[in-house]
C-alpha cells in the first residue's frame, strides 16, 4: 500500500470513528490539525508522511476518555498502523509523537522524546485549543464534564508539574484559559505555530474581557 493509500484508509477510519463526538474531539478537530499540521510541517521541512499520520491518529484514544491511561492512544494507533502495514519505524515514530503530545508533558523539564514532527502536530493541536475555535472547544468540553461557567470564588491554580495537573484539572471552564490556554502561547515550538498562536491569544484575551464586562453587568 503507498504513502497516500495509508493516509486515505486512515483518514476514513478515523472519520468514521470520531464523527459526531460532541466535546470537541470530533473528526473536525482532527481535520484542523491535520490541516494545520501540513501547513507548519512543509515549512518546517518535516516528514510528512509522518506529520499526517500522527495528526490524524493523535486523538484515537486520548487518555482523557480513557481513565487516564497515557498508553491508550499508541496502543490503539500502533494496532491500526500495522494492520494497514505502516512500516515499522514510521509506526514507533507515530506512537511516539502520541504519546508525547499532551500539555501535562510540558511542565517536565527534560522531555523524553523529541522530534521535528512531533513540534510540528504538538503545535498543530495546540492552535486548536486556542482562538475561536478554542474557545468554543473549551466551553463544549466543560459542559461534558458538567462544570461550571465560571465561579468568582474558585482561583485558577498553578501547577507545578504534568501529574498535578492532570490530577486536580477539575475547575470551572473560565479558570482553564488561566491554567492552560493562556499559557499555550508561550509553549510553541515552531516559528509558524508561535506566529499563528500570537493571534489566537490576543482573541482569547479580548474575549475574557468582554465576558467580566458582561459577567458584571457593565455591557
Amino acid at each position: 500500500m503507498s504513502k497516500k493509500e495509508i493516509l486515505n484508509k486512515t483518514k476514513a477510519y478515523i472519520r468514521k470513528k470520531m464523527e459526531g463526538e460532541g466535546t470537541g474531539h470530533d473528526w473536525w478537530h482532527i481535520y484542523r490539525v491535520w490541516q494545520t499540521a501540513k501547513k507548519i510541517g512543509r515549512e518546517e521541512r518535516a516528514n510528512m508522511f509522518v506529520v499526517e499520520l500522527s495528526a490524524l491518529l493523535h486523538d484515537i484514544a486520548d487518555h482523557k476518555f480513557h481513565g487516564g491511561d497515557d498508553t491508550a492512544g499508541p496502543k490503539v494507533a500502533r494496532g491500526w498502523m500495522e494492520k494497514i502495514e505502516v512500516d515499522p519505524k514510521s509506526v514507533d515514530h507515530v506512537c511516539d509523537i502520541i504519546a508525547n503530545m499532551s500539555f501535562n508533558k510540558t511542565f517536565d523539564k527534560h522531555q523524553i522524546f523529541s522530534s521535528a514532527e512531533l513540534r510540528v502536530v504538538q503545535d498543530a493541536d495546540r492552535l486548536d485549543a486556542i482562538g475561536a475555535i478554542g474557545i468554543a472547544r473549551a466551553f463544549a468540553y466543560g459542559g461534558h464534564k458538567q462544570r461550571k461557567l465560571y465561579d468568582p470564588a474558585e482561583k485558577p491554580m498553578k501547577y507545578k508539574s504534568g501529574e498535578e495537573y492532570r490530577k486536580n484539572n477539575v475547575g470551572h471552564t473560565v479558570n482553564h484559559f488561566y491554567e492552560k490556554l493562556l499559557l499555550i502561547k508561550d509553549r510553541m515550538n515552531t516559528k509558524t505555530g508561535k506566529r499563528l498562536a500570537r493571534a489566537r491569544h490576543k482573541f482569547m484575551e479580548r474575549y475574557l474581557s468582554k465576558f467580566f464586562e458582561e459577567w458584571k453587568g457593565e455591557r
